[in-house]
């Protein structure tokens, strides 16, 4: 997905240079996301312009890393970097190609016209921009790039161009433009006809805004304005008001002095605040004259009338790569303390208890309800996949397991004692929400399960858990993974407390729980000889990922990892189906990676282990410390602490972590931000 990130200061003296690094860094921290070119938006200098700074607006964009737009800001020999602004808004984006190739013209802010009247930049996809460019071009309004986004910027201005000189305030523009728009967008404007002020909003694609200011917050809620619809007894505002603030109140804070940040990942913000108000969609933010006020078109029943101020609990040294050469090495090493955090304060171990907050008002629902459905996309779908076993056995109920684009291609049947479960990391995968709605709709109760306190899902959800592994930068998901493998565990051993059937197996799996951390931390210290392998392995083209049972989970979750950052093609194949088709592929050239351990299916993957080879196979096998019949046969071996049955993919999932890492470096790629790919999906 592409990265929004903007800076406003009001009454803070900034540099055009302060305020230049201040985006560029903004940018830098949403790298990990994904994008093929980078872009600014300030306003121009006075002293190389006749008109006045605020009335001319310069953009900056260039193709490929922002480090190449850091040099090329530089380069511009019109801009006086020293000059220092009291009030000034800038807008930065990094894309990630969707229409139209990478290239300077079709990237992000997007212009009105040559005089840059208004810029924009945009995540997510406007589905109807075709027809609103072919209306547009019918009232002579000329496009410069092949991209859906530049259909707002010039629509903003034909609004302003027709408004009959009547006042209108810029997010009112913002507003008529946003009811006309279809599909996802989080957007930022700027103009030179409102300079100093910004105006955000979002639908489908999160945003959240930081607030930094010299004085205390008075308030921790932002009242929102209504206007257009007049049902559920809110009356409409007149359009000229709706950009007063809660700040000329004085029930928010002093707006003497304050700096606000518009990102759309708090990763961006972390630095310089931790106070943010997390948009909802149809919101409108803008800041005036250093004020901030929320507005919305139309008010649904039951909604909130006010948006809290959050305080992030992240850490500007957890989106650091400290002593490790990438992210996702970084991530891969802290699973030890990230499964801690997602089981702290849930489990008692001394008295065999599970307490998951968030589900606990919700827990008789659920246990009456008649079947589980758990949906989710790439690994969170492969969380749902390993534990599905696991939850079938404690809670004695069907379970689904469904991929959300798939989910909503067959529009599949919900009822009202469904109870549906929607796994993603970032909580804003744009897929599982759409099948979160659908669900809603048909009065399914909902529960979630996110790493990002105040996203989407978090929100839209009726309950859920937060699986709090910490920020996660790397694009390929690992430590989301086991904790969100840990966290659907928890919830099965709940579910099961009052079952006396039970107790044996719930005392079993919280006694590997307890043991779970300390396990990992052996496994991490297979890393050199991991690394052996893949100095073998690096140069194959294919590799085929094997297992069934508890560990088939782990397969798919292992190949995917491969695929995602080494760009070898790699299968995770379920064992009971070698004969039907994969045993084709094997012979002495064929890479083969078997999860085998002494589980119920132990027996049934020996089998497949002698079809291997006997065809010449020369399996990597991953294994249990103790299995010497295992190791016998291998022809490389990692061997595991042993644990319980299902726990065991936890620690059979970091060897394939940590086998992907070091092919991709290897090959010499990027490991934390592969070709193509994004961390948070939000487009369909």
């Amino acid at each position: 997905m592409c990265g929004i990130f903007a800076y406003l200061n009001y009454q803070v003296p900034r540099t055009r240079k302060e305020i230049f690094e201040t985006l560029v860094k903004g940018l830098q921290r949403l790298e990990y996301r994904g994008y093929d070119s980078a872009g600014v938006a300030v306003d121009g200098s006075a002293k190389n312009n006749e008109k006045d700074a605020n009335n001319n607006i310069c953009l900056i964009k260039q193709k490929g890393k922002v480090k190449n737009l850091d040099e090329e800001l530089y380069k511009k020999g019109t801009l006086d970097l020293d000059e220092e602004l009291q009030t000034h808004s800038g807008i930065a984006h990094t894309r990630w190609a969707t229409h139209g190739e990478p290239s300077p013209v079709n990237s992000h802010p997007h212009r009105s016209d040559k005089n840059n009247e208004f810029v924009v930049i945009h995540n997510g996809i406007i589905t109807n921009y075709k027809e609103l460019k072919k209306y547009l071009n019918s009232k002579g309004y000329e496009f410069e790039s092949e991209t859906d986004t530049e259909v707002i910027p010039k629509l903003i201005k034909y609004v302003y161009d027709n408004r009959e000189k009547e006042h209108v305030s810029f997010s009112t523009l913002v507003e008529r433009v946003i009811q006309q728009l279809e599909g996802a967008f989080a957007l930022v404007f700027k103009s030179i006809h409102f300079p100093g002020e910004a105006v955000a909003t979002r639908r489908g694609s999160p945003l959240l805004i930081g607030v930094r200011s010299q004085f205390e917050l008075t308030s921790q809620h932002i009242p929102i304005k209504y206007s257009g619809n007049k049902s559920d007894g809110v009356q409409e505002k007149n359009s000229r008001n709706r950009a007063e603030s809660v700040g000329e109140q004085q029930d928010l804070m002093d707006m003497k002095a304050v700096e606000y940040y518009f990102a759309s990942d708090a990763s961006a913000i972390i630095e310089h605040t931790n106070k943010v108000i997390y948009l909802e969609d149809d919101d409108i933010a803008a800041v005036i004259n250093g004020k901030l006020s929320l507005h919305r078109v139309n008010r649904k029943t039951g909604e909130e009338s006010v948006r809290a101020i959050q305080t992030l609990q992240m850490e500007l040294q957890q989106i650091m790569k400290g002593n490790f050469d990438a992210f996702m090495q970084k991530e891969i090493f802290e699973q030890p303390e990230s499964v801690v955090n997602t089981m702290r304060g849930r489990i008692c171990f001394e008295a065999s208890k599970v307490i998951l907050g968030g589900l606990k008002d919700h827990l008789k629902e659920i246990k009456r309800c008649r079947r589980l459905i758990m949906i989710g996309c790439g690994t969170s779908f492969h969380a749902a996949v390993a534990t599905r076993q696991i939850l079938e056995e404690l809670t004695e109920l069907p379970v689904m397991v469904e991929l959300a684009s798939d989910f909503l291609d067959r529009y599949t049947p919900v009822f009202r004692d469904d109870v549906c479960f929607f796994i993603s990391q970032s909580g804003e995968t744009a897929d599982t929400l759409m099948a979160l709605r659908y669900c809603k709709d048909r009065g399914a109760l909902t529960v979630g399960i996110t790493n990002t306190v105040g996203s989407s899902i978090s929100r839209e959800t009726t309950c859920g858990v937060h699986i709090n592994a910490g920020p996660e930068i790397g694009v390929a998901s690992t430590k989301a993974y086991t904790s969100q493998f840990v966290a659907l565990i928890m919830f099965g051993l709940m579910m099961s407390e009052d079952r006396i059937s039970m107790q044996k197996r719930r005392e079993e799996i919280i006694t590997g729980l307890r043991d779970l951390p300390d396990m990992i931390k052996k496994v991490l210290e297979l890393d050199p000889k991991i690394k052996c392998s893949a100095e073998e392995l690096y140069q194959q083209k294919s590799l085929l990922v094997m297992g069934r049972g508890f560990n088939y989970a782990t397969c798919l979750e292992g190949a995917l990892k491969i695929k995602e950052i080494t760009y070898m093609h790699s299968e995770g194949i379920l064992a009971g189906e070698l004969k039907h088709g994969p045993l084709a592929l094997i012979d002495k050239h064929m890479p083969v990676i078997m999860v085998i351990m002494r589980d119920g299916c132990y027996t049934k993957c020996q089998n497949a282990l002698q079809q291997v080879t006997a065809r010449q196979g020369k399996p990597i096998i991953i294994c249990s410390q103790d299995d010497q019949e295992t190791i016998k046969s291998a022809y490389t071996t990692i061997e595991l602490p042993h644990t319980v049955d299902c726990l065991q993919g936890i620690l059979s999932v970091i060897p394939l972590q940590l086998m992907s890492f070091h092919l991709a470096v290897l090959r010499g790629f990027d490991v934390d931000c592969p070709r193509n790919l994004a961390k948070s999906v939000t487009v369909e």
